[in-house]
């Protein structure tokens, strides 16, 4: 079991850097669906998750494969590259994701409940009209750009592992 958190404090900044955070990290997992999949038939697993502070990695299977299919999506990390129609695909899922946490009474309450108890938190109202608003594919490359420049880097391996 591998765990990675890439924290980065440029996410919080502002409503635009969250949404392009989630783009980011969709993307990303988009990207890595079909060169992954050969280690989802050797039941290996893997997980992105776009958290609050930063990007969280997760690779759980056989320790002897493992490194390569962590490296594989760390390669297609720092290679980040993406067409206009992934691009558009991704945000148009985003736009529905985010109405559909709206429309629900419970995850608004949540939503509403977090934002008075955390400071610097930015609502799901403010995520979702910032995407209305529309995102520039230009946006999204200087962020990455810059997402990966300001990196802390938390980790825990266990199983049959060396050091």
């Amino acid at each position: 079991y591998v765990r990675f958190h890439l924290i980065s404090p440029l996410i919080q900044q502002s409503a635009v850097n969250i949404v392009l955070f989630d783009t980011f990290v969709n993307i990303l997992a988009h990207n890595l669906g079909e060169p992954a999949y050969e280690a989802d038939v050797a039941q290996l697993e893997y997980k992105l998750v776009a958290g609050e502070h930063g990007l969280v990695i997760r690779v759980k299977g056989f320790n002897h494969k493992l490194p390569l299919l962590f490296q594989l999506i760390i390669d297609y990390l720092s290679d980040f590259s993406f067409t206009p129609a992934v691009f558009e695909m991704i945000t148009e899922q985003l736009k529905k994701t985010y109405f559909n946490i709206l429309i629900k009474p419970e995850t608004l309450s949540k939503d509403v409940r977090l934002l008075i108890l955390e400071h610097g938190r930015w609502s799901m109202i403010d995520k979702y009209q910032t995407l209305m608003n529309g995102l520039s594919i230009e946006s999204l490359s200087s962020f990455v750009k810059a997402f990966k420049s300001q990196l802390f880097v938390e980790g825990l391996v266990q199983g049959n592992f060396t050091s």
